[in-house]
């Protein structure tokens, strides 16, 4: 099942971007650019709550729903 994430993504001074998240303890991800250290994150979450499942804990996440919001980065 998908479940919606909120993930908070930030330029280091190193030059590499940070990816954490409130919402699944845990989650750190670094990428060399932004769109990197989501799909790190994204498949750091996704062992997390695997971990989670195997370990019998409710995965506290809402699920998708049919429409939701999302903010995209675009390069120009």
């Amino acid at each position: 099942m998908e479940r919606i994430l909120r993930i908070h993504v930030e330029k280091l001074p190193e030059g590499v971007f940070l990816a954490t998240s409130i919402d699944l303890q845990g989650l750190v991800a670094q990428g060399r650019t932004a769109t990197e250290a989501l799909e790190i994150a994204r498949d750091v979450a996704r062992r997390l709550m695997e971990a989670q499942s195997a370990r019998q804990q409710e995965v506290s996440l809402p699920p998708v729903k049919d429409a939701f919001d999302v903010t995209l980065v675009v390069g120009a």
